[in-house]
């Protein structure tokens, strides 16, 4: 009886422990579900916290899962069990499209990744699709990570925009742009480069020092250059020696080319083709300059257009004008442009020898002519033979000098001095004065004749003063002349002194601006020529232009005043009142203006 008391008694002990245990294990149960709904309320914040769409989907298509960021692209309500399928939701179909990505994971349970643009979402969305398998290695379904990349593919399709647009401008580009790295390897080149430089896309790549047109020439001087010196480096103007762009003008620039973090990474080289230009611009100084003149003015371009017509005819020309507007010039231009210009141009300053002395120059002598004739001698006219003879001051010459010239224009022949033989010449014949020929035929001084005979044609050139507009072309040109004579690098004047050349009458012409120049040129130690290196003549205009209004030049009052400042020189008070000397010697008399009474 007591042995089965006690069992009894085990057995209740037995059930009071079941039952703790029981209760443990319901406990235990009870903390592991929540720790797995906690566990999935954890799963299911991180994945709705993240942006990108994810579904979870089984081998039916079936979506069984999906995050916030998916309801809200796809469109869905959160159930636990969606059975939405995925080509409803991603694509609008009523069955999986040709193609479709999850047919494709499912069938070969490999990864897949892809982009799409979806019409029905009108977003284009990025997806990998990933196979899905139980612990036997069976596949079950397979999960969608997508996101929305439509910001990025408007993103993209805005640089593939600039992108296309750059190209285009790069291709369409005249000038000729290479890039090169550090090491002179070719990275890229546009189209212009195939037509100026030869260079081809299979030029790409490749050492620009092993290129036809890359091997010493000047192109690869300026890169090297910038590539040492990091600096931009240019050549202007030179003319190219190189294979496929032989005979080019070209300007060459280079500039580093840096990333935008300032990163050196090569060099930038742009071939400017300026051959048309060259021609042009050479064109344009043939209209501004015809043989040693320079003039763009009116007066000037019609003297050229007189000059290119009369360069083949054979006739005499007068040329008349003041001294030092370049009479001696335009003969030199219509013998070189004219069809004589192989044999000699023999020029002869009539005032500068007396009668005899001029006709034994002319025409030559015999021996025993006259005292000191010890041998015959050729004149001028026997040297020109063929060519042309340049008779200058021609207002100057006697009348039997006149007499004779006469003669050789009327029949082609002349007589030396002492021998009564007839001398051929074929000569053409120019003369030039700066006095009013036909006033010395009124007055009897010069054979009215010979007046007709030689201004057959006559070209009658401006004073400087007329035609102030060549000014700057003039001292453009002195400058040019004279840094090549005095190995100087001057290259302006300043602009005090444009002004004054403007408004100085000039009395001596285009002679007395390039010696005023040449004066300050020898003076002048710096790049740009200032009044202090102007002659003093000059500068006494300058000081005394302001007091002489308009018209007073000529004025006795005027004149006296520009005596006295220029301590009665005469040359000087000239320049001052932009009269030439002999109108101030004139005056002088007239007024009788003398320096002991004032």
């Amino acid at each position: 009886m007591k042995e089965k008391d006690r069992t009894k008694e085990e057995l209740a002990d037995e059930v009071e422990d079941l039952r703790r245990r029981l209760q443990k294990a319901e406990n235990n149960y009870r903390r592991a579900g929540e720790l797995v709904e906690q566990s999935i309320e954890n799963w299911e914040e991180t994945f709705n916290n993240i942006t990108d769409i994810i579904t979870i989907h089984d081998n039916d298509f079936n979506i069984i899962y999906a995050n916030k960021a998916a309801e809200k692209v796809l469109n869905l309500s959160f159930i636990k069990d969606i059975k939405t399928k995925c080509y409803k939701s991603y694509h609008g179909k009523d069955s999986p499209p040709e193609g479709c990505p999850s047919c494709v994971c499912l069938k070969t349970g490999q990864p897949v990744s892809f982009e799409i643009f979806e019409p029905h979402l009108k977003k284009f969305i990025e997806i990998r699709a990933m196979p899905q398998f139980d612990k036997n290695g069976k596949l079950i379904g397979l999960i969608h990570i997508a996101r929305d990349i439509s910001e990025r593919k408007k993103m993209e399709e805005e640089i593939h925009k600039y992108k296309a647009n750059l190209e285009a401008i790069f291709r369409n580009i005249k000038d000729a742009i290479i890039s090169v790295d550090n090491g002179l390897i070719v990275l890229e080149a546009n189209r212009a480069a195939e037509e100026i430089c030869g260079l081809t896309r299979d030029s790409i790549g490749k050492d620009f020092r092993t290129l036809p047109f890359g091997y010493r020439t000047e192109c690869l001087k300026v890169l090297e250059d910038v590539l040492k010196k990091r600096e931009p480096a240019e050549a202007y103007r030179m003319e190219c020696r190189s294979e496929g762009c032989k005979g080019k003008i070209l300007s060459i620039a280079a500039s580093p080319l840096l990333t935008d973090e300032g990163e050196f990474k090569g060099a930038v080289l742009v071939v400017k083709d300026e051959t048309r230009l060259a021609v042009l611009e050479e064109d344009l100084k043939e209209r501004r300059q015809l043989h040693n003149i320079i003039g763009a003015s009116e007066k000037m371009q019609n003297i050229f257009s007189l000059i290119d017509a009369l360069a083949d005819v054979e006739t005499t020309v007068l040329i008349t004008g003041e001294s030092g507007t370049g009479k001696e010039m335009v003969t030199e231009a219509l013998h070189y442009k004219g069809s004589r210009r192989e044999k000699p141009l023999v020029k002869v300053n009539c005032s500068a020898l007396s009668e005899n002395l001029l006709e034994s120059e002319l025409f030559g002598h015999v021996k025993g002519a006259f005292t000191g004739a010890v041998k015959d001698k050729a004149g001028r006219f026997e040297r020109a033979e063929g060519g042309t003879i340049f008779l200058d001051e021609i207002g100057d010459v006697s009348h039997g000098i006149q007499a004779k010239l006469l003669r050789v224009l009327q029949e082609k022949e002349f007589e030396r001095v002492g021998d009564s033989t007839p001398v051929k010449a074929d000569v053409r014949l120019i003369t030039a004065t700066n006095q009013d020929l036909y006033k010395k035929v009124k007055e009897g001084k010069f054979r009215e004749d010979l007046y007709f005979r030689l201004k057959v044609m006559v070209i009658d050139l401006p004073p400087l003063r007329e035609r102030k507009e060549d000014i700057p072309l003039l001292v453009s040109h002195f400058i040019k002349k004279f840094n090549k004579k005095f190995s100087k690098d001057i290259r302006a004047v300043s602009e005090n002194i444009k002004k004054i050349f403007m408004e100085y009458p000039w009395p001596g012409n285009v002679r007395e601006l390039e010696h005023v120049l040449e004066h300050a040129f020898i003076l002048c130690h710096q790049p740009v020529i200032s009044i202090e290196h102007l002659p003093d003549d000059i500068k006494a205009y300058k000081a005394g232009a302001s007091s002489l209004k308009s018209g007073e030049a000529g004025a006795p009052d005027a004149i006296l005043q520009a005596l006295k400042k220029t301590g009665w020189n005469k040359a000087k008070a000239a320049r001052m009142l932009g009269i030439s000397r002999r109108t101030l010697y004139r005056k002088v008399k007239e007024f009788n203006i003398s320096e002991a009474e004032h």
